[in-house]
């Protein structure tokens, strides 16, 4: 046992030497430059793109050229890069599973030391190996969330400035440096996309891509039927805004009706662990036998999945969707 505790103790240091070494010495990627070259190859792999476009793909998913490599032959390394790139964080790839590795190591090394349960340090192991993208999840949910916000308003900017005799791409340019975070910089890139040669329907159909979110989709599709079959821009621009403060305010209406559910949902999910917590310091002989018993890891590991499938059915019933 001590052994296997030397074992994992010794790869949990020098994962996070790494990881250190890696944040503190990586330099920068010229995230512009990178994020412009990612936009023009998501268009070059839309359908119905009308260049033929030939680029090399250049974007680095860790700043260490092994992990770069392992990380690009993967299938699902570009699905989960756009989701950590819809967080608006800097960070690569790479950085992010060497994080989740050193905390699963960390975890299982904490809870192995000081109960001695090998299975229950694994189930915390594999439970805190998911924190960092638990984390860029809470990112990238706020991050949409202001967006969805503060769309309305912005389609509103841009229905004003098309009626101003303005014209669509000049309307971007002034959403870009009107709105703000993180609509800004989503309608940047659109405009820059457009204004460095790419279609605008590519460009379009890449903001729809960045931000997945279904008032986007709206306008993205209301304003390529717009392009094909002609009609007022500005009127379109105002019912699409109508209806996304609609759904915002009964969007707004569910969570005051679902807030006691929710509020239950957080107290039966933290009722085991503060229970536990009493328990320990009241009288640690009483549940010190929970630790000590054979039977007693593969219980709290059993409770553990139980409590989790509890928790994302209480999240998916409190969770309305509109």
């Amino acid at each position: 046992m001590a052994l296997l505790l030397g074992v994992v103790t010794f790869v949990a240091v020098s994962v996070i030497g790494i990881v250190s070494w890696i944040y503190f010495s990586a330099e920068d990627n010229q995230e512009v430059v990178r994020q412009r070259i990612e936009a023009v190859r998501k268009a070059e792999q839309q359908s119905v793109i009308s260049v033929d476009l030939q680029l090399l793909r250049n974007e680095l998913y860790s700043s260490v050229p092994l992990i770069h490599r392992v990380l690009l032959s993967l299938t699902w390394s570009g699905e989960l890069n756009d989701y950590v790139a819809q967080a608006g964080m800097k960070t690569t790839l790479g950085k992010l599973l060497l994080m989740s590795a050193v905390c699963g190591l960390g975890g299982y090394v904490l809870m192995a030391r000081f109960t001695g349960a090998l299975l229950l340090a694994l189930v915390v192991g594999l439970v805190t190996m998911f924190i960092p993208f638990g984390f860029v999840g809470i990112q990238r949910s706020r991050r949409l969330g202001k967006f969805e916000e503060n769309f309305a308003d912005s389609l509103d900017l841009l229905a004003r400035a098309i009626r101003a005799g303005h014209a669509f791409t000049t309307g971007l340019e002034m959403v870009s440096k009107e709105s703000p975070e993180p609509i800004a910089s989503e309608f940047r890139k659109t405009f820059e996309e457009q204004n460095f040669g790419l279609p605008l329907r590519d460009a379009l159909l890449n903001l729809a891509a960045r931000v997945p979110l279904v008032d986007v989709r709206f306008f993205v599709t209301a304003l390529l039927i717009q392009k094909e079959t002609g009609g007022n821009l500005a009127e379109i621009l105002d019912g699409l805004a109508t209806v996304i403060r609609d759904r915002f305010r009964i969007h707004r209406e569910v969570r005051v009706r679902t807030a006691q559910g929710r509020l239950t949902a957080m107290i039966l999910v933290a009722l085991p662990v503060v229970m536990i917590i009493v328990l320990e310091l009241l009288n640690p002989k009483y549940i010190g036998i929970l630790f000590s018993d054979p039977a007693g890891p593969m219980i709290l590991g059993v409770a553990t999945v139980m409590q989790i499938i509890g928790s994302l059915l209480l999240w998916k019933i409190v969770h309305i969707q509109v």
